[in-house]
């Protein structure tokens, strides 16, 4: 793809995004799975085995990683700083919205998940924005 059609990935720069990952705490993973197999179970172990507080937001899940989930971002019984979107693309939109909301710090849509108009919207509301980028990618390649 011409790099003239490229999707923003991010309002966020290198230094930007390392100092994210220093400061955030608590991340809330929409989509995550109790399936071992599924990308947002690995992601989010790795993340929460470096010493971030995982949250799994999935209405169909119980428990993933020994965290209680909830059925959405607003269900969460702590501040969120970063919400990470393990959901297709037309779905992305209502919980980039619920984390504006909220009052999250950041947005990350993991790769594959691209929605401009969400991430305009957080953009807007003054929230770090990470587009179809892998957050345990990012975070491995900057430890």
């Amino acid at each position: 793809m011409p790099p003239d059609c490229e999707f923003p990935t991010s309002n966020a720069s290198d230094n930007d995004i390392v100092e994210m990952l220093k400061t955030a705490k608590t991340i809330a993973v929409v989509g995550l799975s109790s399936n071992p197999i599924r990308p947002s179970y690995g992601v989010a172990r790795y993340m929460q085995q470096r010493g971030y507080r995982i949250i799994p937001v999935n209405p169909n899940e119980t428990e993933v990683l020994g965290e209680q989930a909830y059925a959405s971002l607003a269900g969460a019984p702590e501040k969120i700083d970063l919400v990470d979107v393990f959901r297709r693309s037309e779905e992305a939109g209502e919980h980039v919205d619920e984390a504006i909301r909220l009052g999250a710090r950041a947005v990350w849509l993991q790769e594959g998940v691209i929605d401009e108009e969400a991430a305009t919207r957080a953009l807007e509301a003054g929230l770090m924005v990470v587009m179809d980028r892998c957050i345990l990618k990012e975070h491995m390649r900057r430890s």
